[in-house]
């Protein structure tokens, strides 16, 4: 085992730890970028399945897909060293700045660039779910599409139920329609045999 083994992984994890300001929504779409543009660790529709199985668990969503793309890449080890190098460098900031926080709280230089972050974030995550809407309205067809979303939005915003369950029932609803799909597929395959 070398540093060159594990220096793009160590790299895009600590950049994603670093710059991931915000919490778990705002580091989503830097560990797309490395994952899918840069490194090409995962493909696209990978990461949107990795991000509902992550979703779907319990804990911080950036370390388990830093787990998962670690273990991808470099098995156990590689999990490891991933799931390090995004929290240690942040821990360590968090923990060396931690006596000036107080001080800093009332700053009006702080809060102004807290508030120039948050649009950033904004529009991160919006071109994120535009991506991941034309992708559903591509694979599932226009008006599947917006049911699908329709009845996302019902459950999560009207009816207040947890994001994990709603994600582990469309999860449960994809591997029924996939099954199904191939079934038809293949009975249409053999009928064609068959004439």
């Amino acid at each position: 085992m070398s540093w060159k083994d594990y220096k793009g992984l160590v790299i895009g994890m600590i950049r994603t730890g670093i710059l991931g300001y915000g919490g778990g929504p705002s580091v989503i779409p830097l560990i797309r970028y490395e994952a899918v543009t840069r490194y090409k660790w995962a493909s696209d529709d990978e990461f949107g399945e990795i991000l509902a199985i992550a979703n779907a668990l319990p804990g911080p969503i950036a370390t388990k897909m830093a787990a998962y793309l670690g273990y991808k890449t470099k098995g156990v080890l590689g999990a490891i060293v991933a799931v390090l190098a995004h929290i240690l460098p942040t821990s360590i900031a968090i923990i060396a700045l931690l006596g000036s926080m107080y001080a800093l709280r009332e700053s009006k230089i702080v809060a102004g660039m807290v508030a120039a972050v948050r649009p950033v974030i904004f529009v991160m995550l919006g071109m994120m779910a535009y991506e991941f809407a034309m992708k559903a309205w591509k694979g599932l067809g226009k008006w599947f599409a917006i049911l699908f979303g329709v009845i996302a939005f019902a459950a999560l915003q009207l009816l207040h139920i947890h994001p994990g369950l709603v994600i582990t029932v469309f999860l449960a609803y994809g591997f029924f329609h996939f099954g199904l799909v191939q079934h038809f597929r293949s009975k249409g395959n053999s009928d064609k045999e068959v004439s």
